[in-house]
């Protein structure tokens, strides 16, 4: 799990490390976390303790959403302030994130590879 966490925060780190050097507008985990998952795609499998470690923080998910929650409570007459923006944004995002998704299934499923772990195992 040591091993899986170290390389999440890694990436983190790099995506950090490149958001700040390079002046990019995107937040340094969201830059880490697609460099993994170029990584992860290069490699074509998900390294066991990696895939423990998310596994495992993703059985803490809700905990989270703590902080999102009372920054809503906090912060409510700011976000009414701007809700037509915050509402088209989600709106935007959602959509183009359903649409990469599917584009994603379909090059996989006509793209299969073959699973390195069932050969390992």
């Amino acid at each position: 799990m040591l091993y899986g966490i170290t390389i999440l925060l890694s990436f983190q780190l790099l995506g950090e490390l490149l958001s700040r050097l390079l002046g990019l507008p995107l937040p340094g985990p969201v830059i880490g976390l697609a460099l993994l998952f170029a990584v992860l795609i290069a490699f074509g499998r998900v390294p066991a303790g990696l895939r423990t470690a998310a596994e495992g923080l993703l059985r803490y998910l809700a905990l989270l959403f703590v902080p999102a929650g009372v920054g809503l409570m906090v912060h409510y007459q700011r976000l009414e302030a701007d809700a037509v923006a915050i509402a088209a944004a989600l709106v935007v995002s959602t959509a183009l994130a359903l649409a990469l998704t599917g584009l994603v299934f379909q090059w996989r499923r006509l793209h299969p590879r073959r699973n390195v772990d069932e050969e390992d195992g």
